[in-house]
């Protein structure tokens, strides 16, 4: 009987990791994607895009939690104090990943220690863009009239340390010029002003560009991308004007917090990777001007640890502090 008895024991405690690691399967309950940006800009739509064919793959729902301030660092900050379980996870942006410890002088998270890259999803370039009845027909229009009216040319941004103000930054030391940044709270209301004629010029993200764009509203003058766009084929480099250091690229990605362990990082970018591949998602990203990303977590990561030095470099050149 106690022999029988033992074995029994023995049989169970065989079973019993069996059955934990069946209890534990990842993903057994709904996911939270942090999103640091508000609803229904282009970093909300990608998360929903995104998380809605990931969601279907883990056979989980992924809810999007817009967590939007300080430059995106709140968002940011959540993911990285989470629970590294895999149930929070979340959208890394170029400004919180890449330049906001430079910009800030206190910040609750370490980008470089604090977070997990799991995969790029996209980049994207800017347009240098004017009104249709603006003088300026290329860059090197630009150039001329503000060499010749120091600090009298204005250019819009959609924010302190994003994209749109750190291509105008890096545009006015490559070209050895001075021009007035005026700061909005989004990129939608920089380009009406920029419409409006309260602003001479904008480096706008190239989704948000293009319906003004087309619409006749507003006239391109140079890209922000190493090459061409096939949206814009006519359109000029930066570097083709004779600027190829204002060459810049946003970008985002799916990140989560130290400490989640490789079997669900491996797991996560398995699963992201295949959402890139859905034919509907990858027409919108093109017809949007962006670049497809995917790869590996370490190719994320070398985005991110390449990316910082250079715009850490721009903003202390540029003397450029939040407001």
């Amino acid at each position: 009987m106690k022999r029988r008895n033992f074995i029994q024991a023995a049989g169970l405690a065989a079973v019993l990791p069996r059955l934990a690691f069946a209890q534990e399967k990842y993903p057994s309950k709904p996911i939270t994607w942090v999103c640091p940006y508000g609803a229904g800009g282009s970093a909300d739509q990608r998360s929903r895009q995104v998380a809605r064919l990931m969601s279907a793959a883990l056979g989980q729902s992924i809810v999007i939690d817009n967590k939007p301030g300080a430059g995106a660092n709140i968002g940011t900050d959540l993911i990285a104090k989470a629970k590294p379980d895999g149930y929070t996870i979340g959208m890394g942006n170029f400004a919180p990943l890449a330049v906001n410890a430079a910009l800030f002088k206190k910040m609750n998270f370490n980008p470089s220690t604090d977070l997990v890259p799991i995969m790029l999803i996209e980049r994207g370039p800017l347009i240098l863009m004017v009104r249709t009845d603006s003088p300026f027909k290329t860059v090197a229009d630009v150039v001329k009239a503000a060499k010749a009216a120091p600090g009298k040319l204005a250019y819009a941004s959609g924010g302190i340390g994003g994209t749109h103000h750190l291509s105008g930054s890096l545009f006015e030391n490559a070209a050895g010029i001075e021009m007035i940044h005026a700061a909005y709270k989004s990129g939608a209301a920089g380009q009406a002003d920029l419409m409006g004629g309260q602003v001479q010029m904008m480096f706008e993200q190239m989704y948000a560009a293009m319906p003004s764009i087309k619409g006749g509203k507003l006239r391109p003058l140079a890209i922000t991308s190493k090459t061409r766009s096939p949206l814009v084929p006519d359109l000029p480099t930066m570097a083709e004007a004779g600027y190829p250091q204002v060459e810049v690229l946003n970008w985002q990605g799916l990140i989560g917090p130290k400490g989640l362990s490789a079997d669900i990082v491996k797991l996560l970018n398995a699963t992201a990777n295949k959402a890139l591949q859905d034919p509907a998602l990858r027409q919108t990203m093109l017809e949007q001007g962006n670049e497809i990303a995917g790869g590996t977590p370490e190719q994320f990561a070398a985005l991110i640890k390449s990316e910082a030095p250079r715009w850490a470099k721009v903003v202390k050149e540029a003397n450029i502090a939040p407001e």
